[in-house]
């Protein structure tokens, strides 16, 4: 080699060496946020929104100086509406964009998928979505309601307020509607309800074909006592079901539907004239008055560009899970998911309806509930709200779990704590 082939060859490789070492501080400079909801399938319909909204709120936190003086970089992934390939898109947020946390997941067949990644991984999600319980995973963090924070208090204001005493438990085919449903079944006949005044069905994702499943609920409806339909129907099967229920002639004042995954997001594409009165129970509704609300919404408009866009239940619970990732991280020092899971514990972090969230042991979090009934416009007006209610990962009324307990804390550090028999029972999950 050439005197001057040597010098261009070390002057190539100083070049090359100064890129790569500029990539890696551009790449230091940010720090990753994995956002892992559906964009296509069955689950876009509730799904896109969520995206929509954390990137939205990562826009407004770099607007703030970002996190440890770094800006966010949202790394997007469509998992499709698929439960196994959530797993998969996980797995690479995780190993491969190296993202700090991830927010994401709607279904709990999607959670059940992924859970076992991050625990391998040892990252963290923020679930944001109403689910059934049973679980506390030391990797994630639970901002949904738990069946005690949605589910009960939805009917025990049908049987209080409505004089229910026949129930429908209508669903999707998949974990979160058949356990929701075991322990709903398990508490309405610990208050009394007969056996034979309670019937439970099932349908497919994506079913259409309500008419028989509608007929069904209107002739169990006409035995003479006051009926509800409690529905834990996810997705878009949610719009041919309300649809056939207008069809059909089932108002509000004969047979109330309580929903648990009809918000307004799904409202948005519905006729509601018909379903006025129906009931949905969450934790947050956009017609909530109080400031923090109101600015949200300004914030949500300005950036969909959209004033007809709504906002709904589980962006609150991601605007709570986020806000509280952020606090934690920010008094933590690190991203490092060790060192937030301990920091964030017991963090408290403003809500949307004029209070605070804190973040408790079990990675559950402190909660109102809300029951709104369903306006002409969409809108839901709030008939009803508690106070917080602390969200409780293993229920009172069912037998395997009644004895369980979760806390995260050290020296406990256990996800299902036995409180008869004084043992840990393993992860939690």
């Amino acid at each position: 080699m050439s005197f001057k082939s040597h010098i261009l060859s070390a002057f190539l490789a100083g070049a090359l060496a100064t890129t790569a070492f500029s990539a890696v501080n551009a790449a230091e400079d940010t720090i990753k946020v994995g956002v892992l909801h559906s964009l296509s399938g069955t689950m876009a319909i509730s799904e896109t929104t969520l995206k929509d909204a954390m990137l939205m709120l990562i826009e407004e936190q770099n607007k703030k100086g970002g996190v440890l003086g770094k800006k966010l970089e949202a790394v997007v992934v469509d998992p499709a509406s698929d439960w196994p390939l959530f797993a998969e898109k996980a797995r690479e947020l995780i190993s491969v964009d190296k993202v700090a946390a991830v927010f994401g997941c709607w279904t709990s067949s999607s959670r059940k998928s992924v859970l076992p990644v991050f625990e391998e991984l040892n990252s963290i999600l923020f679930y944001p979505v109403q689910y059934e319980g049973e679980e506390s995973s030391r990797n994630i963090f639970y901002t949904g309601a738990a069946p005690n924070q949605q589910a009960i208090p939805a009917v025990d204001y049908l049987i209080a307020n409505e004089g229910v005493e026949r129930f429908v438990l209508e669903g999707t085919d998949y974990v979160y509607p058949r356990t929701t449903n075991k322990i709903l079944e398990a508490y309405l006949i610990a208050k009394g309800v007969a056996k034979e005044d309670i019937i439970v069905n099932y349908t497919p994702f994506g079913f259409s074909d309500w008419q028989t499943e509608v007929a069904k609920i209107k002739e169990f409806g006409s035995a003479g006592k006051k009926t509800a339909v409690v529905s834990t129907i996810n997705g878009d099967a949610n719009v041919p079901f309300y649809k056939e229920l207008g069809n059909q002639g089932i108002k509000a004042t004969d047979i109330p539907v309580v929903a648990f995954s009809v918000g307004e997001e799904e409202l948005a594409g519905l006729d509601t004239k018909p379903l006025v009165g129906h009931l949905a129970a969450w934790n947050y509704f956009q017609s909530v008055d109080a400031p923090a609300n109101a600015e949200f919404i300004k914030q949500w408009h300005a950036y969909t560009k959209n004033d007809k866009r709504v906002t709904n239940d589980p962006m609150e619970a991601a605007y709570i899970g986020f806000s509280a990732w952020v606090k934690a991280v920010e008094a933590a020092g690190t991203t490092d998911t060790d060192a937030v899971l301990d920091t964030i514990i017991g963090t408290s972090v403003p809500n949307l309806s004029g209070g605070y969230s804190t973040v408790m042991p079990n990675h559950h979090i402190t909660k109102p509930v809300l029951i709104g009934e369903i306006q002409g416009d969409g809108q839901f007006e709030i008939v009803q709200q508690t106070p917080q209610v602390v969200g409780d990962e293993w229920s009172d009324f069912l037998p395997d779990s009644k004895d369980l307990i979760s806390d995260w804390r050290k020296p406990m550090s256990c996800g299902n704590f036995n409180v008869a028999t004084g043992k840990c029972g393993g992860k939690g999950s």
